[in-house]
């Protein structure tokens, strides 16, 4: 028969047997804990190198996008046909963006180098932005600020059709203030714009600007056929200026609904 002590008795082989399973949890739990630290690490890493990015994202912000720049090498596309050989040539600005926009601008000013009038064609390009208020970009334009509050004054007939007119708000009706305005057309993608403080009276302001409008040419269109549409078709229907203005420059039916802020 066999002793207590003998049926009780661990075999070297268990021994062995617990040891190795030991020794297994041990480096299961060794590599586990080496993946969880590695991932750490990695983390660590992009952390970094997110942050050591921050300044390239910064640089992607519209606002440190390169903007429009003077094309001094690019030759004028557009002209005003003169109503007498003394009328002074205004300056003549072409401004480009990297996103393919163009503005040719033309600028008129006093004895005193006082802003009197200014035109300006813009072409659209991938920078154009239908979220942003016309009224922004045309307060500028009349040296006024941005945040500048326009109304609407009217519209005046030009061979490019119907163009809006627009004022501060608050102007004093006895003082004709200078006048902004805007036409757009879709296609081609084109805006024509600017403002004028020429004339005495209100009517004449107008009609300087229809004036102005009328006598807007181009000169070459590249390659935009539907460009050179545009001006053929605006051609013919061409009226002479009224430099002395006429209240029917402002369309009454149409006045009395464009009223208010723009």
């Amino acid at each position: 028969m066999h002793s207590p002590e003998a049926s009780t008795a661990v075999s070297p082989t268990q021994i062995h047997l617990t040891l190795l399973a030991i020794a297994d949890e041990v480096v299961g739990t060794l590599a586990h804990l080496v993946a969880y630290v590695g991932a750490l690490a990695l983390f660590a890493i992009l952390a970094l190198a997110a942050l050591g990015q921050l300044p390239e994202l910064r640089g992607d912000d519209p606002a440190d996008k390169p903007g429009w720049s003077t094309a001094d090498r690019s030759h004028p596309a557009f002209a005003l046909s003169r109503i007498d050989s003394s009328e002074k040539t205004a300056s003549y600005t072409i401004l480009r963006h990297p996103e393919g926009g163009r503005k040719d601008v033309m600028r008129w000013a006093s004895a005193a180098d006082q802003p009197v009038a200014e035109l300006e064609i813009y072409r659209e390009g991938g920078e154009f932005d239908v979220t942003r208020p016309v009224a922004m970009d045309l307060a500028v334009q009349m040296g006024l600020g941005a945040a500048t509050p326009l109304e609407q004054a009217g519209l005046i007939e030009t061979k490019f059709g119907p163009v809006a007119l627009f004022r501060p708000i608050g102007t004093d009706k006895g003082t004709p203030a200078c006048l902004g305005y805007l036409k757009r057309n879709e296609e081609p993608a084109l805006q024509i714009s600017g403002f004028s403080c020429q004339g005495d009276t209100l009517p004449a302001r107008r009609a300087a600007i229809a004036c102005t409008l009328n006598r807007l040419t181009l000169l070459t269109s590249g390659n935009e056929p539907k460009l050179a549409e545009l001006f053929a078709h605006a051609e013919l229907k061409r009226r002479g200026c009224d430099l002395a203005g006429s209240p029917d420059w402002l369309l009454g039916a149409a006045n009395a609904q464009l009223r208010g802020a723009l």
